[in-house]
């Protein structure tokens, strides 16, 4: 179980910055489009609140990684 959860660590910590990745290029896409006010707005909130969600998926693999959620500690 503690390698299974090694192995997810590091697919949290890739999963992290592609997700973030897809976000702004899925906003800057919709922006593209429709060039509204309101648009820019909703588009800007969405990453704002995604970037610390992000970093804490990377943090949280990176600790998988390093073997803080072992069993037997």
């Amino acid at each position: 179980m503690n390698l299974l959860k090694r192995a997810l660590g590091i697919v949290w910590i890739v999963l992290g910055p592609v997700i973030l990745y897809w976000l702004i290029r899925t906003g800057a896409a919709e922006i593209a489009k429709n060039p509204a006010a309101n648009t820019k707005i909703q588009w800007s909130v969405f990453i704002v609140i995604f970037i610390p969600i992000v970093a804490g998926l990377v943090l949280f693999g990176y600790y998988s990684v390093k073997g803080e959620y072992d069993d037997g500690k």
